[in-house]
């Protein structure tokens, strides 16, 4: 039976990024996934053409992950590659709401970039391979865990496996959180959201907007060129039907839609999903341990759900590293504890706001309308409170 310090199962670009985080201290890293991704990029990154079709699936990367994800030398690859950055952040509902947020006031050149997932995974996947103490088991299936006091054993296809930490990062439908009996909380948004892929009459732009409309949102994402990635929120059967429309029936709802500002946009490529919350009810059993999408989904109205799956990583990180400098067992009941001490309020606190907005501006009362107005009018007013507001939003 091989024997491992940590086995990842789930080579997204969080789990893929724990491995990397966690062989830089010198442990001894398996990492499980159903499949290889962008087998070309892998063996050749060169090959990547920036004219290339845009991927669907698009992250909002705050700077606080640009800078974790630079120590671990995954960041350059990925700009190397293709990325957008975006310099402002806007959101109103009624024009003399709009709120916007800028880079400078946190004295940085920009809040982010909006990159391809793709990429992301695949330059975090150039990193294992360099290192000789990761091994990447795919294509690959968890089957089962068994939990002991001091080890997991994880059977993987026909083959079992011992380690010391059994780490979850396979996402919202965890097959770690379930194996290990790990309860959730969590809640249907009765919303979906639909990703559209779209060219743009006007050239690449350095800001990033949400428009409220009758309580369902509506955001820009800017990508390089004259391209964007657009999101629409509503109803399940809206979207439903919105994705069932060819492209071009489709840009006429989207330019009777969205604002003005878009201008004239042609349809690319589009994709629905759900929207869901999903807390797990501890992030830590035992000797197996939950990040990412595993262990929270959060509404994606601010983009905020990868880099909570950064943050889990960069505190996983350190959690070890500090016990291992320390002389303690990295792998104790007390030391991982500490990671979940450290996360789990962090993203409540996140998951909380991001549901008060959403739902505070799906509410169709005069009064509360008001309000919520108010509240944008004010925020733009508020000053170093809204620097901190956006320095915390942006992980630094």
């Amino acid at each position: 039976m091989e024997k491992f310090d940590c086995l990842i199962i789930g080579g997204g670009m969080v789990g893929a990024t724990t491995a990397v985080a966690l062989a830089d201290l010198g442990l001894k890293i398996a990492l499980v996934d159903t499949h290889r991704p962008d087998s070309d990029l892998l063996d050749n990154p060169d090959s990547f053409a920036k004219d290339q079709a845009y991927n669907l699936r698009v992250s909002a990367v705050s700077l606080g992950s640009e800078q974790f994800l630079q120590q671990l030398h995954i960041w350059q690859q990925v700009l190397d590659w293709r990325a957008c950055p975006y310099r402002r952040l806007g959101v109103w509902e009624q024009s003399l709401s709009y709120a916007q947020f800028h880079c400078d006031q946190i004295k940085q050149p920009y809040l982010g970039h909006i990159v391809e997932n793709h990429l992301l995974q695949a330059s975090a996947w150039l990193q294992m391979q360099h290192k000789p103490n990761i091994s990447i088991l795919a294509p690959a299936t968890l089957q089962s865990i068994t939990c002991y006091s001091d080890k997991v054993i994880a059977t993987i296809d026909d083959t079992e496996i011992q380690c010391e930490i059994l780490i979850g990062a396979d996402g919202g439908q965890s097959k770690v959180r379930q194996m290990a009996d790990i309860g959730t909380t969590g809640w249907d948004y009765q919303h979906s959201a639909m990703l559209i892929n779209v060219t743009t009459e006007h050239p690449q732009q350095d800001i990033t907007w949400q428009h409220f409309i009758d309580g369902a949102p509506v955001a820009f994402l800017p990508l390089t060129s004259h391209h964007a990635s657009l999101v629409w929120y509503d109803k399940p059967d809206k979207i439903k039907a919105l994705a069932s429309l060819p492209n071009t029936q489709l840009q006429q709802q989207v330019l009777n839609h969205f604002p003005k500002r878009l201008g004239h946009i042609d349809v690319v490529d589009k994709a629905a999903f759900p929207l869901v919350r999903r807390h797990a009810n501890q992030y830590v059993k035992g000797r197996v341990v939950l990040l990412g999408d595993a262990a929270h989904s959060i509404n994606p109205l601010a983009g905020q759900g990868v880099n909570l799956g950064f943050k889990d990583v960069k505190a996983l990180q350190e959690v070890l590293a500090k016990a291992i400098g320390s002389g303690e067992h990295y792998a104790s009941s007390e030391v991982l504890q500490r990671y979940e001490k450290q996360r789990r309020n962090d993203n409540l606190l996140m998951m909380t706001t991001m549901d008060l907005i959403y739902r505070g501006f799906k509410q169709p009362s005069g009064p509360i309308k008001l309000l919520r107005n108010l509240g944008l009018f004010g925020a733009q007013r508020l000053g170093p409170v809204k620097d901190k507001v956006l320095a915390y939003a942006c992980g630094l």
